[in-house]
Protein backbone atom coordinates (compact mmCIF):
# COMPACT_ATOMS: atom_id res chain seq x y z
CA UNK A 1 0.00 0.00 0.00
CA UNK A 2 1.30 3.52 -1.46
CA UNK A 3 1.86 5.74 1.50
CA UNK A 4 1.17 9.27 1.28
CA UNK A 5 3.98 12.27 1.82
CA UNK A 6 2.51 14.61 4.25
CA UNK A 7 3.55 18.23 2.12
CA UNK A 8 3.78 19.65 5.54
CA UNK A 9 6.49 17.28 6.43
CA UNK A 10 8.10 17.88 3.71
CA UNK A 11 8.36 21.44 3.38
CA UNK A 12 9.42 21.40 7.08
CA UNK A 13 12.39 19.52 6.35
CA UNK A 14 13.57 21.52 3.36
CA UNK A 15 13.10 24.41 6.13
CA UNK A 16 15.47 22.66 8.64
CA UNK A 17 17.94 21.99 6.47
CA UNK A 18 18.35 25.03 4.43
CA UNK A 19 18.50 26.69 8.22
CA UNK A 20 21.32 24.20 8.92
CA UNK A 21 23.03 24.49 5.53
CA UNK A 22 23.08 28.61 6.29
CA UNK A 23 24.05 28.22 9.89
CA UNK A 24 26.83 26.25 9.22
CA UNK A 25 28.20 27.96 5.50
CA UNK A 26 28.65 31.22 7.59
CA UNK A 27 31.30 29.76 9.95
CA UNK A 28 33.45 31.01 6.81
CA UNK A 29 31.79 34.04 5.60
CA UNK A 30 33.00 37.14 6.85
CA UNK A 31 32.20 40.99 6.31
CA UNK A 32 35.12 43.28 4.21
CA UNK A 33 34.92 46.86 5.58
CA UNK A 34 37.23 49.33 3.13
CA UNK A 35 37.02 53.21 3.25
CA UNK A 36 33.26 53.46 2.56
CA UNK A 37 32.65 50.46 0.93
CA UNK A 38 30.82 47.09 2.75
CA UNK A 39 31.25 43.39 1.11
CA UNK A 40 31.67 40.14 2.17
CA UNK A 41 34.22 38.09 2.08
CA UNK A 42 35.10 33.96 2.41
CA UNK A 43 37.54 32.08 4.20
CA UNK A 44 39.84 29.66 2.33
CA UNK A 45 42.44 28.82 4.92
CA UNK A 46 42.95 28.52 8.41
CA UNK A 47 45.37 31.11 8.76
CA UNK A 48 43.17 34.00 7.40
CA UNK A 49 43.45 34.14 3.18
CA UNK A 50 40.19 35.45 2.35
CA UNK A 51 38.88 36.27 -1.15
CA UNK A 52 36.63 38.85 -2.06
CA UNK A 53 35.61 41.15 -5.31
CA UNK A 54 38.01 43.88 -6.50
CA UNK A 55 35.19 46.30 -6.66
CA UNK A 56 34.52 46.12 -3.06
CA UNK A 57 37.95 47.21 -1.93
CA UNK A 58 37.37 50.07 -4.04
CA UNK A 59 41.53 50.77 -4.11
CA UNK A 60 41.52 51.28 -1.01
CA UNK A 61 44.80 49.59 1.45
CA UNK A 62 43.01 50.03 4.97
CA UNK A 63 40.51 46.94 5.17
CA UNK A 64 39.11 45.41 7.95
CA UNK A 65 37.18 42.39 8.23
CA UNK A 66 34.40 41.27 10.88
CA UNK A 67 33.34 37.63 12.15
CA UNK A 68 30.82 37.52 15.01
CA UNK A 69 32.36 39.89 17.91
CA UNK A 70 35.58 39.64 16.28
CA UNK A 71 37.57 41.97 14.14
CA UNK A 72 40.85 42.07 12.25
CA UNK A 73 43.02 44.11 10.02
CA UNK A 74 43.79 42.69 7.25
CA UNK A 75 45.81 43.51 4.00
CA UNK A 76 45.36 43.06 0.29
CA UNK A 77 47.61 40.47 -0.99
CA UNK A 78 46.83 40.61 -4.58
CA UNK A 79 44.12 41.82 -7.16
CA UNK A 80 42.59 40.01 -10.63
CA UNK A 81 40.31 43.36 -11.72
CA UNK A 82 39.63 41.08 -15.36
CA UNK A 83 37.96 38.33 -12.97
CA UNK A 84 36.57 41.12 -10.16
CA UNK A 85 38.59 39.00 -7.41
CA UNK A 86 40.83 40.40 -4.75
CA UNK A 87 42.74 38.03 -1.92
CA UNK A 88 42.94 39.41 1.44
CA UNK A 89 45.05 37.98 4.42
CA UNK A 90 44.02 38.44 8.29
CA UNK A 91 46.82 39.83 10.14
CA UNK A 92 46.02 37.62 13.01
CA UNK A 93 43.59 34.83 14.22
CA UNK A 94 42.72 31.76 12.93
CA UNK A 95 38.98 30.89 10.52
CA UNK A 96 37.05 28.07 9.44
CA UNK A 97 37.75 27.38 5.87
CA UNK A 98 34.84 26.88 3.68
CA UNK A 99 34.61 23.89 1.86
CA UNK A 100 35.14 23.45 -1.83
CA UNK A 101 32.90 22.46 -4.50
CA UNK A 102 33.41 21.82 -8.11
CA UNK A 103 31.71 23.99 -10.30
CA UNK A 104 32.55 22.03 -13.45
CA UNK A 105 30.12 19.71 -12.30
CA UNK A 106 27.33 22.36 -11.99
CA UNK A 107 24.37 21.68 -14.11
CA UNK A 108 21.41 24.13 -15.02
CA UNK A 109 18.59 23.46 -12.11
CA UNK A 110 21.07 22.87 -9.35
CA UNK A 111 19.52 24.38 -5.73
CA UNK A 112 22.14 27.26 -4.19
CA UNK A 113 22.00 29.29 -1.35
CA UNK A 114 23.56 32.80 -1.56
CA UNK A 115 25.38 34.63 1.93
CA UNK A 116 26.25 37.65 2.64
CA UNK A 117 27.11 39.11 6.15
CA UNK A 118 28.77 42.66 4.94
CA UNK A 119 27.74 44.57 8.18
CA UNK A 120 28.90 41.85 10.50
CA UNK A 121 25.67 41.07 12.28
CA UNK A 122 24.56 38.15 14.47
CA UNK A 123 22.91 36.41 11.52
CA UNK A 124 23.71 36.13 7.97
CA UNK A 125 21.65 37.40 5.13
CA UNK A 126 20.50 34.65 2.60
CA UNK A 127 18.82 34.40 0.10
CA UNK A 128 17.83 30.67 -1.92
CA UNK A 129 17.60 29.91 -5.95
CA UNK A 130 18.82 27.43 -8.99
CA UNK A 131 21.35 27.68 -11.32
CA UNK A 132 20.04 29.19 -14.73
CA UNK A 133 23.02 29.27 -16.62
CA UNK A 134 26.88 27.81 -15.85
CA UNK A 135 28.59 29.98 -18.98
CA UNK A 136 27.30 33.13 -19.27
CA UNK A 137 29.26 35.87 -20.83
CA UNK A 138 28.74 39.29 -19.37
CA UNK A 139 30.02 42.25 -21.33
CA UNK A 140 30.83 45.86 -19.99
CA UNK A 141 31.98 44.34 -16.52
CA UNK A 142 33.41 47.41 -13.98
CA UNK A 143 36.10 48.78 -16.09
CA UNK A 144 36.96 45.68 -18.08
CA UNK A 145 35.64 44.45 -21.13
CA UNK A 146 34.14 41.34 -20.01
CA UNK A 147 33.58 38.25 -17.86
CA UNK A 148 33.85 35.06 -19.31
CA UNK A 149 32.01 31.83 -18.01
CA UNK A 150 29.96 32.71 -15.14
CA UNK A 151 27.41 31.10 -13.46
CA UNK A 152 23.87 33.24 -13.48
CA UNK A 153 21.29 32.40 -11.11
CA UNK A 154 17.76 33.44 -10.03
CA UNK A 155 18.50 34.02 -6.58
CA UNK A 156 18.18 37.52 -5.77
CA UNK A 157 20.75 39.62 -4.82
CA UNK A 158 21.39 42.75 -3.24
CA UNK A 159 23.90 45.15 -2.63
CA UNK A 160 26.33 43.70 0.41
CA UNK A 161 26.50 40.15 -1.45
CA UNK A 162 29.63 40.78 -3.50
CA UNK A 163 32.11 38.49 -2.23
CA UNK A 164 29.94 35.77 -0.52
CA UNK A 165 29.49 32.41 -1.42
CA UNK A 166 27.12 30.88 -3.79
CA UNK A 167 26.92 27.22 -2.00
CA UNK A 168 25.31 24.09 -3.44
CA UNK A 169 23.22 21.87 -1.71
CA UNK A 170 26.20 20.37 0.26
CA UNK A 171 27.18 23.17 1.36
CA UNK A 172 30.12 23.58 -0.76
CA UNK A 173 30.95 26.36 -2.29
CA UNK A 174 30.61 26.88 -6.35
CA UNK A 175 30.87 30.50 -6.55
CA UNK A 176 31.86 33.89 -5.72
CA UNK A 177 29.19 36.34 -5.70
CA UNK A 178 29.94 39.58 -7.90
CA UNK A 179 26.36 40.87 -8.81
CA UNK A 180 22.65 41.23 -9.46
CA UNK A 181 22.03 41.83 -13.43
CA UNK A 182 19.46 41.50 -15.80
CA UNK A 183 17.15 39.94 -12.77
CA UNK A 184 20.03 37.63 -12.10
CA UNK A 185 22.75 36.64 -9.88
CA UNK A 186 25.84 36.41 -11.31
CA UNK A 187 29.36 34.15 -9.81
CA UNK A 188 32.67 33.53 -9.96
CA UNK A 189 32.98 29.94 -11.08
CA UNK A 190 34.96 28.47 -8.22
CA UNK A 191 37.78 26.81 -10.18
CA UNK A 192 38.51 29.97 -11.51
CA UNK A 193 38.27 31.23 -8.31
CA UNK A 194 40.97 29.03 -6.92
CA UNK A 195 43.39 29.45 -9.33
CA UNK A 196 43.45 33.35 -9.21
CA UNK A 197 43.44 33.16 -5.40
CA UNK A 198 46.51 30.23 -5.93
CA UNK A 199 48.43 32.57 -8.19
CA UNK A 200 47.69 35.72 -6.34
CA UNK A 201 49.13 33.76 -3.03
CA UNK A 202 52.64 32.84 -5.50
CA UNK A 203 52.52 36.75 -5.79
CA UNK A 204 51.55 36.52 -9.98
CA UNK A 205 49.59 39.81 -11.23
CA UNK A 206 47.02 39.52 -13.46
CA UNK A 207 47.47 40.58 -17.21
CA UNK A 208 45.87 40.80 -20.49
CA UNK A 209 47.32 40.92 -23.77
CA UNK A 210 47.58 43.93 -25.45
CA UNK A 211 47.13 44.92 -28.94
CA UNK A 212 47.15 49.04 -29.20
CA UNK A 213 44.11 49.64 -31.31
CA UNK A 214 40.41 50.77 -31.22
CA UNK A 215 37.81 48.62 -33.03
CA UNK A 216 34.64 47.70 -33.61
CA UNK A 217 31.95 45.22 -34.88
CA UNK A 218 31.12 45.13 -38.44
CA UNK A 219 29.54 43.24 -40.84
CA UNK A 220 31.38 41.55 -43.71
CA UNK A 221 29.45 41.81 -46.91
CA UNK A 222 28.56 38.36 -48.32
CA UNK A 223 30.68 38.88 -51.84
CA UNK A 224 33.53 40.21 -49.59
CA UNK A 225 33.54 36.92 -47.27
CA UNK A 226 32.93 34.40 -50.29
CA UNK A 227 35.43 35.75 -51.92
CA UNK A 228 38.05 35.45 -49.00
CA UNK A 229 36.54 31.98 -48.42
CA UNK A 230 34.53 33.07 -44.65
CA UNK A 231 31.65 31.56 -43.30
CA UNK A 232 31.68 34.53 -40.75
CA UNK A 233 29.11 36.93 -41.62
CA UNK A 234 31.14 40.19 -38.76
CA UNK A 235 34.43 41.10 -37.59
CA UNK A 236 36.57 43.66 -36.02
CA UNK A 237 37.30 46.94 -38.09
CA UNK A 238 40.51 48.34 -36.96
CA UNK A 239 39.57 52.52 -36.56
CA UNK A 240 42.90 53.60 -35.11
CA UNK A 241 46.40 51.95 -34.62
CA UNK A 242 48.43 53.16 -31.47
CA UNK A 243 52.25 54.11 -31.98
CA UNK A 244 54.70 52.17 -30.93
CA UNK A 245 51.88 49.59 -30.34
CA UNK A 246 51.96 45.77 -30.93
CA UNK A 247 49.63 46.35 -33.60
CA UNK A 248 51.34 48.78 -35.52
CA UNK A 249 54.72 47.02 -35.36
CA UNK A 250 53.00 44.32 -37.37
CA UNK A 251 51.77 46.25 -39.70
CA UNK A 252 48.40 46.52 -38.70
CA UNK A 253 46.32 49.73 -40.52
CA UNK A 254 43.06 51.66 -40.15
CA UNK A 255 40.34 49.91 -42.40
CA UNK A 256 41.93 46.08 -41.72
CA UNK A 257 39.44 43.76 -40.80
CA UNK A 258 40.06 41.45 -37.97
CA UNK A 259 38.61 38.13 -38.43
CA UNK A 260 40.66 35.37 -37.08
CA UNK A 261 42.93 34.71 -33.76
CA UNK A 262 44.93 32.37 -33.97
CA UNK A 263 42.71 30.72 -36.27
CA UNK A 264 39.46 30.90 -33.86
CA UNK A 265 36.82 33.31 -35.70
CA UNK A 266 36.56 36.74 -34.19
CA UNK A 267 33.28 37.67 -34.91
CA UNK A 268 32.68 40.47 -32.39
CA UNK A 269 34.66 43.38 -30.20
CA UNK A 270 34.13 41.31 -27.40
CA UNK A 271 35.85 38.77 -28.74
CA UNK A 272 39.35 40.18 -28.15
CA UNK A 273 39.57 40.30 -24.25
CA UNK A 274 38.67 36.47 -24.00
CA UNK A 275 41.37 35.46 -26.64
CA UNK A 276 43.88 38.11 -25.16
CA UNK A 277 44.67 35.98 -22.46
CA UNK A 278 47.77 35.59 -20.58
CA UNK A 279 49.52 32.80 -21.96
CA UNK A 280 49.53 34.87 -25.69
CA UNK A 281 51.51 37.91 -23.82
CA UNK A 282 55.20 37.70 -25.45
CA UNK A 283 54.15 35.09 -28.15
CA UNK A 284 53.87 35.05 -31.67
CA UNK A 285 50.21 35.20 -32.59
CA UNK A 286 48.47 34.79 -36.12
CA UNK A 287 46.45 37.20 -37.21
CA UNK A 288 44.00 36.66 -40.06
CA UNK A 289 43.02 40.15 -41.74
CA UNK A 290 40.78 41.11 -44.61
CA UNK A 291 42.35 44.28 -46.36
CA UNK A 292 40.92 45.51 -49.68
CA UNK A 293 38.56 42.39 -50.11
CA UNK A 294 41.79 40.13 -49.75
CA UNK A 295 42.75 37.81 -47.08
CA UNK A 296 45.94 38.20 -45.48
CA UNK A 297 48.06 36.36 -42.55
CA UNK A 298 50.06 38.98 -39.77
CA UNK A 299 52.13 38.14 -36.96
CA UNK A 300 51.84 39.45 -33.94
CA UNK A 301 53.48 39.60 -30.12
CA UNK A 302 51.39 40.66 -27.99
CA UNK A 303 52.35 42.53 -25.19
CA UNK A 304 51.53 43.29 -21.32
CA UNK A 305 47.73 45.24 -21.47
CA UNK A 306 47.88 48.49 -21.69
CA UNK A 307 44.58 50.36 -21.52
CA UNK A 308 41.19 49.88 -20.99
CA UNK A 309 40.97 49.62 -25.15
CA UNK A 310 42.00 46.44 -27.13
Amino acid sequence: MTQLVNPLEVLKSLSEATSLLIKKTSESVVSVKAQMSHGTGVVLTKDGYIVTCNHVLSGCNAIKIGQGEKTFNAKIVGTDPYNDLALIKAEKGEFTPIPMGDSEKLSVGQYVLALANPFNRNQPTATSGMVTSVNSTIRGWRGSTQMENVIATDAQLTPGFSGGPLVDADGKIIGINTAYVWQRGIAIPINKVKAVADRLMTGKVAQKGYLGIIANTVAIPEEIAQQAGLEQESGVMIFSVESGSPARKAGLAMGDVLVKFNDKPVTDFYDLPRLLAEDVIDKETKLTIIRRESLLEVTIVPTIHGGEED
